[in-house]
């Protein structure tokens, strides 16, 4: 048989095999893929997905993380909002960091530092854990200093902070960072490489939600 021949064959093989293996590979699996969220949640934004990351500048995962879903953030299509939710399981420094969250967030310079948080305590070394260590970090980023005390010492701040640590336990976050969509799924991706897989798999989360609401 002509090499040229044995080359097509080969060929065609393989493409057939790829077909044969591909509904396996494209279908999300339950407990591989994602968890049902039971009951469902209702979202703060019922016209669109909502996708949440939960989150803490005190994990050095997260602060890895950050600059992945930052740029994914950034190509959602319009159907989709996107928002984090900074958690503490308990620790009083992870609560005073989303203290900090909530706070630059009143303050309107979450977007200008939120990657900041994350480099002085992972890369440089500083625990700004403590009120006055956390206010003393603010007042050298630029952030005014009455306008952040007034806010990180505020009822608003504080009822945020209450309700995203009231969140983990229905949304069934065990670790961060995690990605929630919709209110109903808990995405777990066990079978993928790296935080950076975690993103595609959420997109395929978010086209699930999205084809069971046209079916609505």
């Amino acid at each position: 048989m002509p090499h040229a021949m044995v080359r097509c064959l080969i060929t065609l093989a393989l493409a057939v095999l790829a077909l044969a293996a591909w509904p396996a590979r494209a279908e999300l699996a339950v407990g591989r893929d994602y968890v049902p969220i039971v009951p469902a949640q209702a979202t703060d934004s019922a016209a669109k997905i909502e996708v949440l990351e939960f989150f803490s500048y005190g994990c050095p995962h997260c602060s890895d993380f950050n600059p992945l879903v930052a740029r994914w953030a950034a190509t959602l299509p319009g159907d989709v909002v996107f928002k984090r939710v900074p958690v503490s399981f308990g620790r009083w420094q992870w609560a005073n960091l989303a203290k900090l969250h909530y706070a630059l967030e009143v303050t309107g310079d979450l977007a200008r530092l939120d990657a900041a948080v994350f480099e002085t305590i992972h890369k440089n070394g500083n625990r700004i854990f403590d009120d006055k260590s956390i206010a003393e970090w603010a007042s050298s980023q630029g952030v005014d200093a009455r306008k952040f005390a007034d806010a990180y010492n505020s009822f608003g701040v504080a009822s945020k902070v209450k309700r995203a640590e009231q969140m983990v336990e229905p949304y069934k976050i065990s670790s961060v960072p995690a990605m929630t969509v919709d209110g109903k799924y808990l995405v777990t991706g066990k079978d993928i490489g790296g935080l950076a897989d975690l993103l595609p798999l959420t997109n395929r989360v978010i086209d699930k939600a999205r084809g069971e609401r046209k079916k609505k």
